[in-house]
């Protein structure tokens, strides 16, 4: 080998080892950085053969890769919208809001933007499935990123729900009188959100029995305005000796009794003021031979009344957004002061069957490529997907131990190829000395 060959060599050494620096340098810099991946510095030898074993020159190349497929540490953040995925997967980003290029990604450092969209620190775009109102899945083909959008959390709005299941709960005083009368009230929605008041009178008729009426709804802020018409009155209540509930029967319009289930009466309003559509409401008085529902015991009272009175329904007016949670299938849900709780978005997770093989964007967002393979878009904790962590971040890969050991070795490596380089020069210029 020629002193000149031995330069070259030593100068690959040099650039290869430049090379290592420098990934070393950027995964320190990105210890910090939120899904970052570390990149490691993969060094091959070659040789420039000639004719004979003696002229062979040797040499080094230096590649940097990146190791997707790694895990970093997931640790919690107060940030609700902040997520992590503990597994195999990335989060579907784009770089704009509508039509942007689609992008993945494990840096799940989400949080709501000035136009209500979920960004992270690098500014893409959360993409998610969004929800019907039954829960399911509104794009007819799940598995392309045409069927995803970006989630809008401050475009969500609430919607009214009219009561369809209303259950009541309270003692009626079997110390009453014959004939007795006692008043109470519940609420209903109707189907457009507007709260209604119904009177309802007990009456005892006779011994373990009593009558049950309903007067026509009125508005809730005032009891003069009627707002509708309400069918499926009188019940008749009947208690066992032990007070306990025992059956119902209900009379329709033209005088027909049938016998009902005490804890599955139906009755309807029709004939809302309001614009609203008719409504149908299951009323739950208790179970049968059961203490769930009404009771009749003694009041000890000179003067009996309606003891424990508790009603509960299903309605609610139009809300606003208070908030969001986020569950490890990916499903987004929305919360509203009324009490309502919707399903609006589901966060998909992509694989591919070489993450390794990925085109790096940034240290923590990646392009698909030939060698990754396509996508496959799949539900959180599906298959070959990771789940996902709410409340949590992924912590970059980088190990400061690693790569300060990295970088003392990529040093002296690199001090004994200038070695070689300087020696080489001196021998040069010996020989061109020896020519004076």
């Amino acid at each position: 080998m020629s002193i000149t060959s031995a330069m070259y060599s030593a100068t690959s050494g040099l650039t290869a080892q430049s090379k290592a620096l420098a990934s070393i340098s950027s995964n320190i810099a990105n210890s910090s950085t939120t899904g970052f991946k570390g990149t490691v510095t993969n060094f091959t030898s070659y040789i420039n053969k000639t004719s004979t074993v003696d002229e062979q020159v040797g040499g080094v190349t230096a590649t940097n890769s990146r190791s997707v497929s790694r895990q970093g540490e997931i640790q919690s953040s107060a940030t609700t919208t902040n997520m992590a995925v503990n597994g195999d997967g990335f989060f579907v980003v784009s770089d704009k809001a509508s039509n942007g290029e689609v992008a993945f990604t494990r840096n799940g450092s989400f949080s709501t933007n000035s136009a209500g969209y979920l960004t992270n620190s690098e500014g893409y775009y959360l993409e998610g499935w969004k929800l019907a109102d039954d829960g399911t899945i509104s794009a007819s083909n799940k598995t392309s990123t045409d069927s995803l959008e970006a989630i809008n959390l401050t475009s969500i709005k609430g919607t009214p729900k009219a009561t369809s299941t209303l259950g009541l709960e309270a003692n009626l005083p079997s110390d009453a009188e014959a004939t007795d009368s006692f008043t109470s009230d519940v609420e209903l929605f109707d189907a457009l959100g507007n709260s209604n008041s119904v009177t309802m009178t007990w009456t005892k008729t006779a011994d373990n029995t009593w009558s049950v009426s309903a007067a026509n709804p009125t508005k809730s802020s005032d009891s003069t305005v009627t707002t509708g018409t309400i069918s499926g009155f009188p019940i008749t209540v009947s208690f066992n000796t032990d007070g306990s509930l025992a059956s119902a029967t209900q009379t329709d319009s033209s005088g027909t009794v049938t016998t009902v289930d005490p804890s599955a009466i139906s009755f309807s309003v029709t004939g809302w003021t309001t614009g609203a559509s008719d409504s149908a409401v299951t009323m739950d008085l208790g179970t049968a031979d059961g203490t769930d529902g009404l009771t009749q015991y003694a009041s000890g009272d000179d003067d009996p009344d309606i003891g424990d009175w508790t009603s509960t329904q299903n309605g609610y007016a139009p809300g606003s957004l208070t908030g969001t949670t986020i569950d490890e299938s990916g499903i987004v849900r929305a919360t509203f002061d009324n009490g309502e709780t919707r399903a609006i978005y589901q966060i998909p997770i992509a694989t591919f069957a070489n993450a390794d093989g990925l085109d790096s964007e940034t240290g923590s967002t990646f392009t698909q490529t030939y060698e990754s393979g396509n996508y496959q878009l799949r539900t959180a904790g599906d298959g070959k997907a990771g789940s996902i962590e709410a409340g949590s971040l992924e912590s970059s890969t980088v190990e400061l131990t690693d790569e300060f050991t990295r970088m003392i070795t990529a040093q002296q490596a690199y001090s004994a190829a200038s070695k070689v380089v300087t020696t080489a020069q001196e021998m040069l210029d010996t020989l061109i000395a020896m020519k004076r």
